[in-house]
């Protein structure tokens, strides 16, 4: 049974999945009103769970050690619930090894290597270089969206990631090399970073562990 989530539990939430992000970000994450958003936000304030934080010209919310432990408080209840624990483990082995490809299709499209540098940076100057680490972020989203297809058969808030990193995808084959891997926007590394996230922080787990 596939099961929507509470909207405070996706308020935090979207706090642990982008990392630190304004309030607009935060709400548009899961399609949640600004406004309910916020208040949300100030009541997990007062609870000690996040904390709003400002340097070098901007401002966003973060989750503190208490925030992420009821964060994965909640999702691990939520879960229980939903009664798909084993196949969201049974997601998270399969990303494994696609987590490892991306992360080096990622490494090969910063740099490449020459003959008098191994870590050249990639000027993208090389285009049969880049169109082969595209063609594999292609073989990679094609994998990716039947473990999306699993992942929101047991939680409505898994839907998505596949088209977000298609979507991506596309604006880095019309030419704009930032929608591969910058943090900045919506790139194929900042979805899966996200998906890689929201599946520790949903099976109580860090990044070094294996189900």
């Amino acid at each position: 049974m596939t099961r929507d989530s509470a909207p405070d539990l996706l308020v935090l939430h979207s706090v642990r999945v982008t990392g630190f992000a304004d309030t607009p970000v935060i709400a548009r994450r899961y399609g949640l009103d600004p406004a309910e958003t916020e208040e949300t936000l100030r009541d997990a304030e007062a609870y000690g769970w996040v904390q709003h934080t400002a340097f070098a010209g901007t401002a966003g919310w973060s989750l503190t050690e208490r925030g992420k432990a009821e964060n994965e408080r909640r999702l691990a209840a939520e879960l229980a619930h939903a009664g798909g624990a084993e196949e969201v483990r049974e997601v998270y082995r399969a990303f494994l090894p696609l987590n490892a490809l991306l992360l080096q299709a990622c490494t090969d499209w910063q740099l490449r290597p020459t003959a008098g540098d191994r870590l050249a940076a990639n000027d993208h100057s090389d285009h049969a270089w880049d169109a082969r680490v595209l063609r594999e972020l292609g073989d990679i989203g094609r994998a990716l969206t039947p473990l999306t297809d699993r992942l929101s058969r047991v939680l409505v808030r898994f839907q998505g990631y596949d088209q977000r990193f298609a979507a991506a995808l596309e604006r880095a084959r019309a030419g704009d090399a930032a929608w591969v891997d910058h943090t900045d926007v919506d790139s194929c590394h900042r979805v899966w970073f996200e998906l890689h996230e929201d599946l520790i922080a949903t099976l109580g787990l860090d990044r070094h562990t294996v189900p």
